[in-house]
């Protein structure tokens, strides 16, 4: 079997242990820029997609000869056209990472961050200011996490490590998942926490879950924290909130459109930390990737069943809503 890896922009995927198991079966090339011209790809039984980097239409699959299998990394899938797949009889198979360490650790981060004005402090300090803010710490604060999945759930854990209290909220959440959290309907959640973290899977039922009603909710004290997708956000109403002091601050590592446009509102709002999607691509997340996506292409070898995406556009985790492929 000859395996393709794409899009490794980071360099990652050379070194780890789940691509040195892989070469013992197939021949693997890594490619680290744009493939450029489909033809490329030629001779590839298989593919291993970095999250939503390359969007596969049919166009493309049409032009992939040899493909028998696609590995997406991650359980997004919008930019997959699974009806082309289907008809080309390609396998579209889930290689999902487990757990994100690196986006609970930067919920944490951009808490700080925001709530300290750790970049607006070191702004000034390059300008030859010395500003003297009286900032707010974590350490006895309420933290709403909502969506207590396995990243909401270490977040839970991290925020006790804190000394917060930690209240969470998820559609199907029992006493045994809550991981020690205290369970709370969703808006009274928002109306209590000093800090809102967003854990949950974009679906077309959490796809403006945080709404401008559910915005007003929130105490003018507290901020608002997004490393999951940024539609789960109603961003307008993010933008009208902050600008007009209703809340305090918010974190965002997502957004409605990815890259972020020039110019964005976001952008100009003194109140806010933006990161560029940098929650899942760390050393630790690429290990898991690149470990996950062997075991896929490994047991798809030997005869035995792959983890699949339900033949449609978006799996449990749908896609990046007007984003373009994610960083």
């Amino acid at each position: 079997m000859r395996v393709a890896i794409l899009d490794d922009i980071h360099q990652a995927w050379e070194g780890t242990e789940g691509v040195r198991r892989l070469r013992e079966r197939a021949e693997v090339q890594v490619f680290t820029g744009p493939f450029g011209d489909p033809a490329a790809l030629r001779g590839f039984d298989a593919v291993i997609a970095n999250r939503e980097r390359t969007p596969f239409d049919r166009t493309l699959l049409e032009q992939l000869s040899d493909l028998r299998v696609l590995v997406q990394t991650g359980n997004h899938a919008s930019h997959i056209d699974f009806a082309a797949a289907h008809d080309r009889g390609i396998v579209v198979a889930r290689a999902s990472a487990g757990h994100s360490i690196g986006a609970a650790e930067l919920t944490f981060g951009l808490a700080m961050a925001v709530m300290r004005q750790i970049p607006a402090s070191d702004a000034a300090l390059r300008r030859g200011a010395w500003p003297a803010p009286s900032t707010p710490v974590l350490h006895g604060k309420t933290l709403g996490v909502v969506g207590l999945g396995r990243i909401g759930r270490h977040v839970a854990r991290i925020g006790k490590v804190f000394g917060m209290r930690v209240a969470g909220w998820s559609r199907t959440l029992t006493d045994e998942a809550a991981a020690g959290a205290e369970r709370r309907e969703l808006d009274d959640l928002l109306g209590e926490a000093d800090v809102v973290t967003i854990h949950v899977s974009l679906s077309p039922s959490s796809r403006g879950l945080i709404d401008a009603r559910r915005i007003a909710l929130m105490k003018p004290t507290a901020f608002l924290i997004n490393t999951a997708r940024g539609p789960i956000v109603d961003e307008a109403a993010l933008v009208d909130a902050l600008a007009a002091g209703r809340i305090a601050g918010a974190g965002l590592d997502v957004f409605d459109q990815e890259p972020l446009p020039p110019g964005h509102p976001l952008t100009t709002l003194g109140n806010v930390v933006l990161t560029p999607h940098i929650g899942w691509p760390t050393d630790d997340g690429y290990r898991r990737f690149a470990a996950a996506a062997c075991d896929v292409l490994l047991d798809y070898l030997a005869g035995r069943p792959v983890p699949a995406f339900e033949g449609h556009q978006d799996g449990p985790e749908t896609g990046v809503g007007r984003s373009s492929p994610a960083p």
